[in-house]
């Protein structure tokens, strides 16, 4: 991705550039990938889980900026902004000496407006660890993982059914 935008310039805002980044295969996965982050606080034993909304972020992005500054960079990003002018993602380029953080697409779940929690907020976690661990699992998973998972969970869940009938 950091390849194909250097090849716009440091400054992108065209409409139709934006678009041409779009329909380029480098960016043909950006609404694919799984961003389902799992916030916590291990001190009061509370998460919050988000969805990114890829298709909002994606229609409203309007600039894109090149970067060299910011607290502790080492490495160039291109940052993403909406028609608001508010922070979306950016994409970070690394060369060799640089770490799995400081390369490819990423964004802050505390700067970015299109992340919508599926929990409603943070809740408390004190009295179900598991569950916190499948969902950090699936946070990792691939869709077939996905798929497989949600199968036993919906068996599961009609053997619950069965039961109450019973009773």
């Amino acid at each position: 991705m950091f390849p194909k935008l250097k090849e716009f310039g440091t400054v992108i805002e065209k409409r139709e550039d934006i678009a041409r980044l779009w329909a380029d295969s480098v960016f043909a996965d950006f609404g694919s990938i799984n961003v389902l982050p799992l916030i916590y606080d291990e001190k009061k034993q509370s998460c919050n889980i988000l969805v990114f909304d890829y298709a909002a972020a994606r229609e409203h992005i309007a600039h894109i900026a090149f970067s060299e500054e910011g607290r502790g960079r080492k490495h160039p990003v291109f940052r993403f902004f909406d028609d608001q002018g508010d922070y979306v993602c950016e994409v970070r380029y690394g060369s060799a000496t640089a770490n799995a953080l400081q390369r490819g697409l990423w964004t802050h779940t505390k700067n970015c407006k299109y992340f919508e929690s599926v929990t409603n907020g943070w809740i408390d976690y004190s009295h179900n660890l598991v569950l916190v661990k499948l969902f950090s699992h699936a946070l990792l998973s691939t869709s077939k993982g996905h798929e497989e998972a949600l199968m036993k969970l919906k068996q599961d869940i009609e053997e619950q059914k069965r039961g109450l009938k019973l009773r």
